[in-house]
Order: structure tokens, then sequence, then C-alpha cells
């Protein structure tokens, strides 16, 4: 099984669960995404990330056993400044575009959690799952996230390898 990177490692064990630190169990590499499984006492969470475009932001798909047809998608944005508090700090409209598909918009939610060094934006869309769909046959997922009129943030992953970490994410939240 290939290793994690550190900086990989510090991501993934940065849970927005009142910046507790998770422990990364049966990660494997799937091109520029990974699969993953978090366990903090009998807290579990899997997870299929993209770590490979920024060197300070991931993009994942998340579940919970009990709840895995409720995936959420969500980016985390390195700040090097611990957080002092927890809360949702803005929401703001994003879009998502898969390749050259239709745009998928929604919001994202700003949230700290104290004691974290970085900020999560959790995205809301009305079709996730078809959002999903799009990313398994996909190569490029694109997000403009509207900080205030006229103030866009875009960023760009890669989709190569998202197929197989996000079948592996639902077979390891089904117990599989």
């Amino acid at each position: 099984m290939p290793r994690l990177p550190s900086v990989l490692l510090a991501f993934a064990l940065a849970a927005p669960a009142a910046a507790e630190t998770f422990n990364v169990d049966d990660a494997r590499a799937h091109g520029d995404w990974h699969s993953l499984v978090l366990r903090l006492g009998d807290e579990r969470h899997v997870r299929a990330i993209e770590q490979h475009s920024y060197s300070d932001s991931v993009f994942s798909v998340n579940a919970t056993p009990g709840a895995c047809d409720r995936p959420w998608l969500e980016l985390r944005v390195e700040l090097d400044e611990v957080q002092a508090e927890t809360g949702t700090v803005n929401r703001v409209p994003v879009d998502l575009l898969i390749d050259q598909g239709w745009v998928h918009q929604g919001r994202a939610e700003f949230i700290t959690e104290r004691g974290n060094s970085g900020f999560y934006a959790r995205l809301v869309l009305p079709d996730t799952d078809e959002a999903l769909d799009e990313m398994r046959d996909g190569e490029t997922l694109r997000l403009r996230i509207h900080r205030a009129e006229d103030d866009h943030w875009f960023l760009v992953f890669s989709l190569n390898g998202a197929d197989a970490a996000l079948a592996r994410m639902e077979t390891l939240c089904r117990g599989g």
C-alpha cells in the first residue's frame, strides 16, 4: 500500500469535529485521489480526497457509516493560523462544474474549528448525487466560490482516480 505524504496526513487528520485528531486507517492511493478511514474512539468516517492540485487545499467527499447515502463535499484550506473559535463564519453561493457539463449551483458554508489551523467550506448542493455521478466519469472539477459581488475564488481539481476512490469510500462506509 502506498504511504501517504505527510501533508496529506495533516489534511486527512484535520477533520471538522471539534478539531480533534483522527487516526487514519486503510489509506489507499487512486491516481490523484486517496480513500481512507478516519477513526476517533467509536466515531468513524470515510473519505475520498484530492490533495494533488494544491499544496494548501484539499477537496473531499465524506460519509459516515449509518448515513452512507448522505455524503457531503468539503474543501479544506490551510490558514497557517490556529482558529480561536468554532462556528459558521459565512455562507456564500458556490458553483461546481465537472468538465463541460452543467453548473451545479449551491452554497458554501465557511466553518472554522477551534484549535484547527484551517477552515472548511462545506458545499451544499441540491443535486449532490448527480454531481458525484459526474465526478466518476469526469477529468476536471471546477469550483467558483462567490466571496462577494464581483469577488470570486476559482479552484480546479483533478478527477484522475476519483471513480476508484469514491467506489472504495462507499464500500468502506457500508462495512466492506
